[in-house]
């Protein structure tokens, strides 16, 4: 029945977001067939032990997401959803308490970085590929996985707005109503030059080997090691600072915070709904080290 109802999903939800349905289901399957109930009669006091349980070996914000898919699957699947009943909140209520809602944070990849990671690359391939991917990260704001969607085809240079780039599909627009993101000429005109350099047309950013033959789209998961990689390179090189995917968004948004900008021009830019949203991002890195002296 389950794998009926995963069926039903292809198609109405991000790959992404279906992975993870489908993994945390799985997930709650087995906690409940080594219990010995039936994962869709679940109820209220089930689930609170289950969040018990997962609060003693994993972050909350996982338990936080397990628990939203779990809803999920359960209303579309046309059975009770126990996930709001008060076992749950109070369930919830204890963890946070017990572990807190605390998230790793993406190292912030400002313009002061930026620069330096661009001078250490080369004018090969692959060094070209890592400009482009470093300006565009930058520029737009935008996820790792939307980053690799980006097209050749997606660029338009306006006679008013100047160049811009189309994004098609977003985290936030799942049925594809698409979004104009204005760039630089100096990006639009490297974009060219790598797209002439290596006869590409389809998506931008491609895998490139260390021989320099250049491959398909380039996986998101490779863009924090791709910035970490250049990263080591440099003088200003610190083993605590980890960069992701994230980070671009992170650092593009304390460049508009220090430069003025106000909380929903950074919204628009990055593309965030929700002020909260926005706000976690830049919470752990706005606010100067305070004086003691």
């Amino acid at each position: 029945m389950i794998e009926e109802l995963f069926a039903r999903f292809d198609g109405a939800f991000a790959e992404n977001t279906l992975r993870a349905y489908r993994s945390d289901f799985r997930h709650f399957e087995t906690w409940c067939k080594e219990n010995g109930t039936p994962p869709l009669s679940a109820h209220g006091e089930l689930l609170a032990e289950y969040i018990d349980e997962l609060s003693l070996s994993h972050k909350s914000a996982t338990i936080r997401r397990r628990i939203n898919s779990l809803g999920t699957v359960f209303k579309l699947s046309n059975n009770a959803d126990p996930t709001k009943d008060p076992e749950v909140v109070l369930a919830l209520k204890r963890m946070h308490r017990r572990i807190g809602r605390q998230q790793s944070q993406a190292a912030p990849l400002t313009r002061d970085v930026l620069d330096k990671l661009l001078l250490h690359c080369g004018d090969d391939p692959r060094g070209l590929r890592d400009k482009v991917l470093l300006l565009l990260g930058y520029e737009t704001m935008r996820r790792r996985s939307e980053l690799c969607q980006f097209r050749f085809e997606d660029l338009i240079e306006s006679p008013t707005r100047g160049p811009v780039i189309r994004l098609v599909r977003s985290k936030t627009d799942q049925e594809g109503v698409s979004t104009i993101i204005p760039i630089s000429l100096y990006l639009l005109g490297l974009i060219h030059r790598w797209q002439d350099v290596a006869d590409l047309s389809g998506p931008i950013l491609r895998s490139v080997d260390r021989h320099g033959k250049i491959g398909n789209r380039l996986n998101p998961g490779s863009i924090g090691l791709i910035i970490n990689s250049l990263h080591s390179k440099c003088d200003c090189y610190d083993s605590t600072l980890l960069f992701s995917g994230h980070s671009f968004r992170v650092g593009a948004a304390l460049d508009l915070l220090e430069a003025g900008a106000s909380l929903e021009t950074i919204m628009l830019r990055g593309g965030w709904r929700s002020g909260d949203n926005a706000m976690g991002y830049l919470r752990n890195w706005c606010l100067p080290p305070v004086s003691l002296a």
